[in-house]
């Protein structure tokens, strides 16, 4: 579904991506874990075209249509339009992009909005709902557009561990069901969800693998490092 060959990116001085291959399947689910500054939400944000890159490649099997070009992406801090309700948050991109009739584009949001748990805050304001509800609002609103791809930046970094439980639950959901790349400091959530987890260093992929390789019997001692550093953390 993904195929990136030697992907460079730099930021000035500073070298984000230095020579980055990645190949994704389709219906894969990859994390990309490693230290702030690693790399990782450069990488995501070049797949979803919103960066730059100086070279590489980064090839997709997805056929754009209407102006849409297949991926979704969900930040760490939501960015709902504050000045819309969200069911409207939901419509928008369908009924301006997509051309799709604004009573169909509300009956699939209605449903959505009850599969992801927050039907019943559909005419309210992103400021009144909780980081949970913004979440889940998030990912319902990028699923409206029917993504192939669903690229995702450190969805539960905000959030409390009752919200983050909120973010999780949606997400086993979507499981098997498109291309899911997620950007995470989470080992759980990296574990309860992915096929394959990639740790980057430096702007490099260090090590890749199972789960089970990569958090319970990592290779490359940067990746330990980190492993351990995460599962000791103290709040």
């Amino acid at each position: 579904m993904i195929r990136i060959n030697q992907l460079t990116k730099s930021y000035d001085a500073t070298r984000a991506l230095d020579n980055v291959s990645l190949n994704i399947s389709r219906n894969e689910v990859v994390s990309i874990i490693g230290y702030s500054g690693s790399g990782k939400s450069s990488l995501i944000r070049c797949i979803a075209g919103l960066e730059p890159y100086e070279s590489g490649s980064i090839v997709t099997d997805l056929v754009p249509k209407k102006g849409y070009n297949g991926i979704g992406m969900v930040f760490n801090r939501a960015n709902l339009f504050p000045h819309l309700t969200i069911l409207q948050n939901l419509t928008l991109a369908p009924v301006e992009v997509l051309g799709i009739s604004r009573k169909e584009a509300e009956e699939e949001a209605i449903e959505l909005l009850d599969k992801v748990g927050i039907w019943a805050v559909k005419d309210s304001y992103p400021e009144s709902l909780s980081s949970g509800q913004r979440q889940r609002a998030a990912i319902a609103r990028s699923l409206m557009m029917k993504p192939e791809i669903l690229l995702l930046d450190e969805p539960t970094s905000a959030l409390d561990p009752v919200s983050a439980s909120e973010v999780f639950n949606v997400l086993t959901t979507l499981k098997d069901k498109m291309t899911i790349v997620l950007v995470t400091h989470n080992i759980d959530l990296a574990r309860l969800i992915s096929d394959r987890i990639v740790f980057m260093s430096g702007g490099r992929i260090c090590e890749q693998g199972t789960p089970s390789e990569i958090i319970d019997h990592p290779k490359e001692h940067q990746t330990r490092a980190y492993i351990n550093h995460c599962m000791n953390m103290v709040y």
